[in-house]
């Protein structure tokens, strides 16, 4: 399947900028089952200043907001070709062993209302560790409906299920550190999604996956309760959203920032 998409993100802040950096995951893997056949960044008012790949393969690009700037707009174009592998992406690469996608994060830790909820998750009788997790990730979409409002980029995986109430990177989170309390490693994995009714989206979207022996690394989109098909298009990936965010960086001489973020996959057909 081949997606275009097309990504503008618009920084407006209540006072000019006297310096800003910000860091920039926006550009698809490279990955097994995905391929970029174009990809252009545009910036209105921001210049890039280098590219590198981090830690976890995810390609960053830092880019330098001119001066006296009121707004910042980045706009993301591009078509990624995408196959059907269910969800298996395969072996582990990256500059983190795979060991340290065991460890949790603050966002990731699981209290007492996670574990209760892991208590409920019987193990298989064959020992299928992915069927296990995707009991695991029924029980969460279950638990925590999905709404919007609610919870924040801040909002640990513990805190959206104790409110039962969250978007797709709190059902990632508590997926995430549920698995690695079970010794499996798990990652956050922000992308895009296109939606069979719509060409614009609601946002860019996040889902999660764990690694199981003889498959390595296979998605799991709780709020959707399936694995990512070819709609799915990976960005970024990381122990927690923190690691796999769009946009960060820092800010000097604002009062506030407000952000809006425009979105649109659609289907191409294939020539």
């Amino acid at each position: 399947m081949i997606l275009s998409i097309r990504h503008t993100t618009r920084y407006v802040f209540t006072n000019p900028v006297i310096h800003a950096l910000q860091r920039l995951r926006l550009t698809p893997k490279e990955t097994q089952g995905q391929s970029i056949l174009e990809w252009d960044m545009i910036y209105d008012n921001a210049a890039p200043e280098l590219q590198y790949d981090d830690q976890n393969f995810n390609t960053v690009t830092l880019v330098a907001v001119e001066a006296g700037a009121s707004d910042v707009t980045v706009t993301c174009k591009g078509r990624v070709e995408t196959q059907d592998n269910a969800g298996v992406i395969g072996r582990h690469s990256g500059h983190l062993p795979l060991w340290s996608f065991l460890h949790q994060t603050p966002l990731t830790k699981p209290g007492e209302q996670m574990r209760a909820m892991m208590r409920e998750i019987e193990p298989r009788e064959d020992g299928s560790k992915i069927d296990m997790l995707h009991d695991l990730s029924a029980k969460i979409a279950e638990t925590v409906i999905y709404g919007k409002g609610g919870t924040s980029s801040t909002t640990t995986g513990e805190e959206a299920l104790v409110q039962g109430e969250g978007v797709c990177q709190d059902h990632a989170h508590i997926f995430i550190g549920a698995a690695r309390a079970m010794d499996i490693p798990a990652r956050y994995v922000s992308g895009y999604l296109m939606m069979n009714d719509r060409i614009e989206q609601e946002a860019t979207h996040a889902w999660a996956e764990a690694h199981i022996d003889g498959l390595g690394w296979v998605g799991f989109d709780v709020s959707n309760g399936i694995s990512p098909d070819p709609r799915y298009v990976r960005v970024a990936t990381g122990r927690d959203y923190k690691d796999a965010a769009p946009v960060t960086g820092i800010s000097f001489g604002t009062a506030e920032q407000m952000l809006s973020v425009d979105v649109e996959v659609e289907q191409q057909k294939e020539q």
